[in-house]
């Protein structure tokens, strides 16, 4: 059985913090406010696999008040997640995400990018689809207040442990 997860995720941009987007530290005057690392890109991710496996949301699994989580790496928090999928016999076929932001720019990232998550996932590069977009001033990643991302997945339940 295939089964489509949808996740989007938005932090705001802040002052003394690292800006980590799909497990890459990338040089910026402000990160993103969170619990955990705020990986906005790894957080949609998550919720997409989480949400087609109706194993419910990010906040369910690893709550933004639990201190085990907090300034977490989200490499972990997505590996924790192809854990819980693995443990209901479910495969990764492919992710399709987008990251939406006004600056800076991510295009010189995005193949360490998809690096990172298909290593975390243990699947093959061409699977893994990131792309990033600004929103040509509007709104607030427009404005440059915060960073948002959304994904799409297709995963599949296995027979046999996947």
């Amino acid at each position: 059985m295939m089964r489509i997860g949808m996740g989007y995720d938005v932090h705001l941009l802040t002052e003394n913090r690292k800006l980590i987007i799909g497990g890459v530290d990338i040089p910026f005057t402000k990160g993103l406010l969170g619990h955990s690392d705020a990986d906005v890109l790894l957080h949609a991710i998550a919720d997409a696999l989480l949400g087609a496996a109706g194993l419910g949301d990010i906040g369910r699994h690893f709550p933004d008040n639990d201190v085990q989580y907090k300034n977490i790496s989200s490499m972990i928090l997505l590996q924790k997640t192809r854990d819980l999928l693995r443990n209901k016999n479910y495969t990764v076929i492919n992710i399709d995400a987008t990251i939406i932001a006004q600056m800076p720019k991510m295009a010189p990232y995005i193949e360490i990018m998809r690096s990172n998550v298909a290593k975390v996932l243990s699947l093959d590069k061409e699977y893994i689809n990131i792309k990033a977009t600004t929103e040509e001033g509007l709104g607030f990643t427009g404005a440059g207040q915060g960073i948002a991302a959304n994904a799409i997945t297709l995963i599949e339940k296995c027979e046999n442990h996947c």
